[in-house]
């Protein structure tokens, strides 16, 4: 049987990258952020009020589903800080949270693009 010969970085490199690698509970923060990314509906609505500041009804036609599935989602990216809401009247207005989910939308757009 043939001997493998692997080389290693060593002790040094592996400190280096140790030391630049976030907190176990960041990593755990970013793949719950990253999940969400995960479920084409929510990408829809994403895409959606990135066009445009939207109601639930509003949303539910454009992707005609029920306004109560839109809800459950929308709660979702509430909570993660991807969408913020104010209210007008009895109506609730969507909208993205911060520029930085355009980008992350763009940025992924990009990569499955090239």
């Amino acid at each position: 049987m043939e001997e493998q010969s692997f080389m290693h970085l060593g002790a040094d490199v592996i400190k280096q990258v140790d030391d630049k690698m976030p907190p176990e509970e960041e990593l755990q923060d970013l793949a719950e952020f990253f999940k969400v990314f995960g479920d084409a509906t929510r990408l829809k609505i994403l895409y959606a009020l990135l066009c445009s500041e939207m109601c639930v009804y509003d949303i539910a036609t454009l992707l005609g589903m029920s306004q109560s599935a839109i809800s459950h989602q929308l709660r979702v990216l509430k909570q993660m800080d991807l969408v913020k809401n104010r209210r007008e009247g009895k109506t609730i207005f969507y909208s993205l949270a911060d520029g930085h989910i355009v980008n992350i939308l763009s940025q992924g757009q990009d990569h499955i693009e090239e």
